[in-house]
């Protein structure tokens, strides 16, 4: 159950059309294959790592002192009803997305999105914090491996379909795209934010 729950928050989570999905439905509507398949490899790579360490971090910080798990909840929610309420309202726009530059430049850049990125961090962490705080410790690892396994896979078959399909894939199709990941995302939110007001009640 919580490796599912893992799984459909990953795809809320990187299925938006943001910069790394642009880039990559650009490359896999212009490049070959093996080029293709390199740039998922970086980008897959510098995303699972970002989400690995604010993962263990935020454990750590839950695990010294109770009381972050509240607020953990409470703004975390609110963050991610915040990241999905933007998320839905967001209009994709594939224009002036270059895809013609050498890999040592996408390697950097996936540092600077990720690493480089103290909003991305952030987001990452309070997310990654929230749901870890709100599920059963025995089942926290199920949860975080569904979200990393759906890396890769979201990545992949984002490219998959988009290359396979360049000629029929219009922009309409990912503002769905958006409008479902961001209708998810405010839903989880708003649990979180209950759980964390109905905990406030046994520190009161």
């Amino acid at each position: 159950m919580y490796f599912l729950q893992g799984l459909l928050v990953g795809l809320a989570t990187f299925a938006p059309v943001g910069m790394q999905n642009l880039f990559i439905i650009n490359t896999a509507l212009v490049q070959p294959v093996r080029r293709i398949i390199l740039t998922l490899i970086i980008l897959a790579f510098f995303d699972m790592s970002l989400s690995a360490a604010a993962f263990y971090g935020i454990g750590t910080v839950l695990e010294m002192w109770p009381i972050t798990k509240l607020i953990v909840l409470i703004f975390g929610g609110l963050l991610i009803v915040y990241m999905g309420f933007n998320i839905f309202k967001t209009q994709p726009d594939m224009r002036n997305v270059d895809t013609h530059i050498p890999i040592r430049k996408i390697i950097v850049s996936a540092i600077a999105v990720s690493w480089g990125n103290p909003q991305a961090i952030l987001d990452a962490t309070m997310m990654l914090g929230a749901f870890q705080a709100n599920i059963p410790k025995e089942s926290i690892y199920h949860f975080f491996s569904g979200f990393l396994v759906m890396t890769p896979i979201w990545f992949g078959s984002l490219a998959t379909t988009m290359h396979l399909l360049a000629k029929k894939i219009k922009i309409t199709h990912m503002a769905w795209i958006n409008r479902f990941c961001g209708s998810v995302l405010v839903i989880y939110g708003i649990k979180l934010c209950i759980d964390g007001l109905m905990m406030l009640k046994d520190f009161l």
